[in-house]
């Protein structure tokens, strides 16, 4: 599936929305990496086309009605985890340790415990 269609759904304002009403059902793996995406994103030095693949997944990630809709427990995230990993993939080589270090910290101040196993990218 190509995401990039998405990103015309993408917002800032939209993506604090849904973190703050899914994160502890997504869970911190998936969060890390919606943060990660945004840091990225927010660099200046990311290239319009990883910004557009980006945006594509964050879009998905927002859309209230997707393939899987995210009330189904279980695999109501299944679909959005899809995507994120295809992008953090995708644009891989712009996730600096500075970035890493940013979504960590905000996990920190969202989340009560945060275990470096849940940070691992993709597992």
């Amino acid at each position: 599936m190509k995401y990039e269609r998405f990103s015309s759904i993408y917002s800032p304002t939209r993506l604090r929305r849904k973190i703050a009403g899914c994160a502890r059902k997504a869970g911190i793996k998936v969060i890390n990496m919606v943060l990660i995406l945004y840091y990225v994103a927010t660099d200046p030095h990311t290239s319009l086309k990883d910004k557009a693949t980006i945006y594509g997944a964050l879009g998905y990630f927002i859309l209230p009605f997707d393939i899987l809709p995210d009330s189904i427990p279980l695999l109501g995230f299944s679909d959005d985890l899809s995507a994120l990993v295809w992008a953090i993939t995708t644009i891989s080589h712009n996730i600096t340790p500075e970035i890493k270090q940013r979504a960590k910290e905000q996990l920190g101040r969202w989340f009560k415990q945060v275990d470096e196993a849940d940070l691992t990218l993709t597992k």
